[in-house]
C-alpha cells in the first residue's frame, strides 16, 4: 500500500506550533512495512505539513509495533524521515 493521509493525525496544540517540532500519529496500511514507510518519499503527500524535526509516532497493528520517526529533510515536496526508534510493546505476564 501507500500513505494514506487520514491515518495521519497532529498530536497535542498544533495551532500553536509555530517554528517548533511538532508531535504526529500515523497508522500504518496493513501492508507497510517499517522498510517502506521510512523510505524517502513516503510522507511526499504531507510535504506540506510536515517539517524537519517533526516527529511522527508510528502503529503498525499488524506486527504490533511502535516506533518514533524523526523528519529530516523536506525539500521540493520530498520528505525522507530515519529509520526510527523502536518502542518495546511487549507484555510479558
Amino acid at each position: 500500500m501507500a500513505y494514506n493521509s487520514a491515518n495521519l493525525q497532529p498530536i497535542g496544540g498544533q495551532a500553536k506550533a509555530g517554528n517548533v517540532p511538532q508531535m504526529w500519529s500515523y497508522v500504518t496500511p496493513d501492508a507497510d512495512a517499517l522498510a517502506d514507510v521510512n523510505t524517502a518519499g513516503y510522507f511526499n503527500d504531507a510535504s506540506k505539513l510536515l517539517k524537519v524535526g517533526d516527529l511522527i509516532y508510528l502503529w503498525d497493528s499488524s506486527v504490533p509495533t511502535a516506533t518514533l520517526l524523526v523528519v529530516l529533510s523536506n525539500a521540493s515536496g520530498v520528505v525522507d524521515v530515519s529509520d526510527g526508534t523502536a518502542i518495546a510493546v511487549t507484555d510479558t505476564d
